[in-house]
């Protein structure tokens, strides 16, 4: 399956993510940058991942950008993206998301670091 069909098949559950949080991008928009090697894709049989690698200036981290489908799916896919991440000499993992997030990985070692509040203006 291509990378175009594979994403359309979990287009709802990436859809479903973006309006969560705060519809920055569009499905396009992640289908481009995971074809031009910004972005992976974790597809499952029942849920999928988005992430991206992003470099500060102290530290490279493994940004969860969005996660859709069966919650037990998306928890079980945490390890094979902390390895990813090591691979590519990140120091860390951050996901920005849902109060709930918080409870659901706290097992996996993730701890709340920071509050983002929005705003729309238009």
């Amino acid at each position: 399956m291509s990378i175009d069909e594979e994403m359309e098949r979990c287009r709802e559950w990436i859809e479903a993510a973006l309006d969560c949080g705060g519809n920055t991008h569009d499905f396009y928009d992640v289908l481009e940058n995971v074809k031009a090697g910004l972005m992976q894709f974790w597809p499952a049989e029942d849920a999928c991942a988005v992430t991206e690698i992003v470099s500060y200036p102290k530290k490279k981290v493994l940004h969860i950008f969005l996660a859709g489908g069966n919650m037990e799916t998306i928890i079980s896919m945490n390890d094979s993206a902390e390895q990813f991440a090591m691979l590519n000499e990140c120091s860390g993992m951050s996901i920005a998301g849902r109060k709930g997030w918080k409870k659901v990985l706290q097992d996996k070692g993730y701890k709340e670091a920071f509050t983002t509040l929005g705003k729309d203006l238009i």
